[in-house]
């Protein structure tokens, strides 16, 4: 068993928008990144993603609607859905993705 502080292993991340790969649970990863107020470009993915909000707030467009997600909230991203993240998210997220075995 692992126990994980995620807010801490966030913060101590060197980098903003670098997710670490905490752990898997069959073919699903379980990470975590620290946003820091910058947006990120447009992306889509052949697997949908749980984007778990720690602390913070994650300002999101998926699929050309805008949603805000807060501490405690969860926003599902299905596969296929162009999505980018906006100006001013900033916290810890908890990303739950598809990951290959090489990966």
């Amino acid at each position: 068993m692992t126990v994980v502080d995620i807010p801490s292993t966030a913060t101590a991340l060197p980098d903003a928008w670098r997710s670490l790969l905490l752990g898997r649970v069959g073919h699903a990863g379980v990470k975590v990144l620290r946003m820091d107020g910058r947006p990120l470009e447009s992306e889509s993915h052949d697997t949908a993603e749980a984007l778990l909000v720690v602390d913070g707030m994650l300002y999101l467009v998926a699929d050309g609607i805008e949603v805000e997600v807060g501490a405690g909230e969860m926003c599902i991203v299905e596969a296929g859905v162009e999505h980018a993240v906006r100006p001013g998210s900033k916290g810890t997220l908890v990303i739950v993705e598809h990951v290959s075995d090489a990966g």
